[in-house]
């Protein structure tokens, strides 16, 4: 079984909105992540895609797919689908999620961040609008190491 989940990496030349959670939640607390959140009884993926980004920054933008990640976490794993879209104008607004703000794409790997982040994050980077989207398996090796597999 999966929980579908919206993961949105919002570009802004070189920058990418990311949240860092807030001290008081129960996972990944203090950790920069992508935007997102759960996939809505009545909803499709673009539309809860839209929905998060709306809620967590008060931003709209036009958001493209560009993979699906299946996260292995046990008995029920997570169905990730990522999306990347641009966005021109506009701060952010604050949430109780956390705290966004812009981050170049150099200065993510001197961050706290989720641990899949940098390899997500890295391959979207090299991506455009129109590109196929990217199919992987998120999953805890035998040494307990985090280990993101793309599909070729």
């Amino acid at each position: 079984m999966f929980i579908p989940r919206a993961l949105i990496f919002l570009r802004r030349g070189d920058s990418y909105l990311l949240i860092k959670g807030a001290a008081t939640k129960k996972l990944w607390a203090n950790k920069y992540n992508g935007l997102g959140g759960h996939v809505e009884r009545g909803e499709d993926v673009l539309s809860a895609a839209r929905r998060e980004l709306s809620e967590e920054t008060g931003l709209r933008a036009s958001l493209w797919l560009c993979g699906i990640v299946v996260v292995d976490v046990g008995e029920t794993g997570v169905c990730l689908f990522v999306f990347s879209g641009e966005s021109s104008e506009g701060e952010p607004k604050p949430s109780n999620e956390g705290t966004v703000e812009w981050v170049p794409f150099d200065a993510v790997k001197s961050l706290p961040v989720v641990e899949d982040l940098p390899v997500l994050l890295s391959k979207i980077h090299g991506m455009k609008r129109g590109d196929p989207p990217f199919m992987a398996r998120s999953f805890y090796d035998s040494n307990k190491q985090l280990r993101v597999e793309f599909a070729e």
